[in-house]
């Protein structure tokens, strides 16, 4: 019998929930006696469009893929995902909302579905974190993803839905890389009035961007205006061993969200469709959880405010 073979697409090497993402799809691979091949496109939803396109038309039949799981860096590649079910192959979205599953299922008998987390869970606890960290209110700095990504927006929308109505936002935008994080704030530090901002909690919509955000402070500033700008509490998400669970445990983040990955159930639910036979459900939705607790970081400011 024929080794199933997988292609992976992820967005970049350049963040470490993707690097996480694809040593998941790895692991559940040799777990399940696959073989996975990972692409990066380097956050460029051109290259991805063009690489995926590709490997579908290969001419080999010996080296086709029995299925795509694809994590879109801009749109959810419909046309891209129609030939792939045209080849047979099957087809998962990982992390974004998608409406054309059904019309998949018509094309072709291979499995097709979504696996996402909830992203407005996670603007949801990232508000409520704020709440904890900053009851009297103030300015939050908010560094969020690109403009065009669904995640972005559910993000910034569960945030703002249950922020506490005393907290104002100043928006920043990034790419999800450290990267983008130290330069959004080096250039609003270049901004005369950006040194007189009362900012109070810097938060971010995932960790890497949140550690490029105090890179930028720790660089770009000195004296008491460093002290001040280093010292604000530090948010993001992601929380994987070896970055964002570890920067919060050194102090560097106040608080993450853990991000459980998706791609490794992706690849266990395409695996076991394929050897069944059977249609899994069009959407699977995993949960995100704030690290520490909400009530963990309103406990630790109310001991600190009476020490």
């Amino acid at each position: 019998m024929k080794k199933l073979r997988f292609l992976v697409s992820l967005l970049t090497k350049a963040n470490h929930y993707q690097k996480q993402q694809e040593a998941a799809a790895r692991q559940a691979a040799a777990h399940l006696g696959v073989d996975v091949e990972v692409l990066d496109p380097g956050n460029d939803a051109i290259t991805q469009s063009e690489q995926l396109l590709n490997a579908i038309q290969s001419p080999s039949h010996e080296s086709r893929f029995d299925g795509i799981l694809c994590y879109p860096v801009g749109t959810t590649l419909v046309q891209v995902a129609r030939q792939a079910a045209a080849m047979g192959m099957g087809w998962a979205i990982l992390n974004r909302e998608c409406d054309y599953i059904a019309e998949l299922c018509k094309i072709s008998p291979a499995p097709f579905f979504s696996i996402t987390t909830n992203n407005a869970e996670i603007g949801h606890i990232q508000g409520r974190q704020i709440g904890a960290l900053r009851p009297e209110g103030g300015l939050v700095l908010h560094l969020i993803g690109p403009s065009v990504s669904s995640i972005a927006q559910l993000r910034s929308t569960g945030m703002q839905a249950t922020k506490p109505a005393n907290i104002q936002i100043r928006t920043l935008a990034g790419d999800w890389s450290e990267q983008s994080g130290y330069k959004a704030v080096t250039r609003w530090l270049q901004l005369k009035t950006s040194g007189d901002t009362p900012v109070t909690l810097v938060a971010a919509q995932n960790d890497d961007m949140a550690m490029g955000a105090r890179r930028a402070f720790e660089d770009q500033t000195s004296g008491a205006q460093r002290e001040r700008w280093t010292n604000l509490p530090y948010t993001g998400c992601d929380c994987w061993p070896g970055a964002g669970r570890e920067w919060v445990l050194k102090g560097l983040l106040t608080a993450s969200i853990t991000n459980p990955s998706t791609a490794g159930l992706a690849l266990e639910i395409m695996v076991q469709a394929i050897r069944t036979n059977t249609q899994p459900a069009e959407r699977t939705m995993v949960e995100p959880a704030s690290h520490p607790s909400v009530e963990t970081l309103a406990g630790t400011l109310t001991q600190t405010g009476a020490s």
